[in-house]
């Protein structure tokens, strides 16, 4: 079913000043470049306001700030064009997922032992073990296996593929993506004595994720060795993330693709991750600090610190720093 809504509707969803037509009808978002004629679009840089010359769309949602002079379509002011673009994406693609055959489907395998809340819907070679609980609202997606004693919240969407290994708790409203992994063994190795090879460190503890966290597609969150390994209400974990034994990580930290967590790191609240960054076990990242991309951190990192590099220093001590080499490789 194709959804449509006037720009006055819009408006009032997103709070935007309109200098156009509120009658004018879209039926969906796009960019700048591909948006037609019936779609919206937006402009969140002013980098990208000379695009409102060729742009076929409708209508264009502009951040507060950016002044665009006789432009030939409606603009819709508001403070952020990135968070009401969100807002767009939500109202105009409203179903969540594939719909189930079944509330339960046949071939699911479900111990007697777990309790299953209200409206829980459960896909095609789903396996729960003893002793689960799963929260209201939950939608599990086809070949999802989770083990003895785990706690799912209400609300949550898992994706097939994924497996939350025993004991896990997991709270409302979090979303894993395909194949990820919750709760497998942590790495841990010590020589034989002997020289005949390596001995395995057990792993006992378990994991710990908070309310409202996004985990992306083949990631890993492992067990504790003893205690919990832990994310923080509101954390999003991009694909490809390796977050190692032990690690804590604080409210609302982001972890872009193929970053990674060695043992027993600490994120303070709000600290972002570049993608394939890699921090060292045992260091502790103050609250709102930001890593670089691609940048190999061996040492603590101050709060609201920001570091670069491999491995990491300081952000502008670092660009100092590439800026004198390419000096350097000219004479």
């Amino acid at each position: 079913m194709t959804i449509k809504l006037t720009l006055k509707e819009i408006s009032q969803l997103i709070q935007a000043t309109n200098n156009g037509s509120e009658n004018i009808v879209i039926s969906g978002v796009n960019d700048l470049t591909n948006a037609t004629e019936n779609q919206i679009t937006f402009i969140g840089s002013a980098k990208y306001k000379r695009y409102i010359e060729t742009t076929k769309a409708a209508a264009v949602v502009v951040s507060a700030g950016i002044e665009i002079e006789h432009a030939k379509i409606p603009l819709l002011y508001v403070n952020n064009a990135d968070l009401a673009m969100a807002q767009l994406l939500e109202a105009f693609s409203p179903k969540k997922g594939p719909d189930f055959a079944a509330d339960i489907h046949p071939t699911a395998s479900i111990d007697p032992s777990a309790i299953l809340a209200e409206d829980v819907k459960i896909g095609a070679f789903v396996y729960i073990g003893p002793n689960v609980t799963v929260g209201k609202g939950t939608h599990i997606y086809a070949q999802v296996s989770i083990y003895d004693h785990s706690q799912i919240g209400a609300h949550c969407t898992i994706w097939s593929g994924t497996v939350i290994r025993e004991n896990s708790q997991i709270g409302d409203h979090c979303i894993f993506h395909n194949n990820v992994s919750i709760g497998a063994d942590g790495f841990g190795y010590r020589p034989a004595p002997d020289g005949s090879g390596l001995i395995k460190i057990p792993h006992i503890g378990n994991v710990v994720i908070g309310n409202h966290v996004e985990i992306g597609a083949n990631s890993c969150v492992d067990k504790a060795k003893f205690n919990s390994t832990v994310l923080g209400d509101g954390c999003k974990i991009d694909n490809l993330v390796q977050i190692a034994h032990n690690c804590v990580l604080g409210r609302s930290c982001i972890m872009a693709g193929s970053s990674g967590l060695a043992g027993s790191v600490t994120l303070g609240d709000g600290v972002i991750i570049g993608g394939s960054a890699s921090i060292k076990d045992h260091v502790t990242i103050g609250a709102g600090a930001t890593v670089g991309a691609g940048s190999g951190v061996i040492a603590d990192v101050p709060t609201k610190g920001s570091v670069l590099g491999y491995p990491a220093t300081e952000s502008r001590e670092m660009l100092k720093q590439w800026v004198a080499l390419k000096r350097l490789t000219k004479q």
